[in-house]
């Protein structure tokens, strides 16, 4: 996308707002294969366009998942990633039984605790100019 690709508009407000998730398998244990991943991906786009939200990357490894997501200013993330991590448990638990031998007596597929981390937006420089230019008269 160009360098104003990612700008969505809503009924009151313009905005570019992206948050890098990451979700670790309880107990850290590798868990996932390639099929896992997969699917998991699939699951959490569903999620995000459930809440308005964009899945811009995915990617994973054994025992974790990392996530880009592009969302609207009304979306509380600690509603989103609730939801992503709850969804994708239940679901990839009925469709992968196999994967029921890592949770021991624990019937969660995720750590009780995730990171998340505000992404890129404007330099403070270019933030500056736009509110100056919003004072000019026209």
């Amino acid at each position: 996308m160009g360098e104003h690709g990612d700008i969505r508009t809503g009924r009151h407000c313009v905005f570019v707002l992206h948050a890098h998730l990451v979700f670790v398998t309880k107990f850290r244990h590798p868990v996932f294969t390639d099929a896992h991943l997969n699917r998991m991906e699939e699951i959490m786009r569903d999620v995000c366009a459930d809440f308005e939200t964009g899945l811009s990357e995915f990617n994973g490894e054994n025992n974790h998942v990392h996530l880009l997501v592009n969302f609207p200013p009304k979306v509380a993330l600690s509603k989103l990633v609730n939801s992503l991590k709850g969804v994708s448990s239940r679901r990839m638990r009925q469709e992968f039984p196999e994967l029921a031998r890592h949770y021991y007596r624990a019937s969660k597929l995720w750590s009780g605790s995730y990171f998340a981390g505000s992404v890129g937006g404007a330099p403070i420089s270019v933030l500056r100019q736009y509110v100056e230019q919003q004072n000019r008269p026209v």
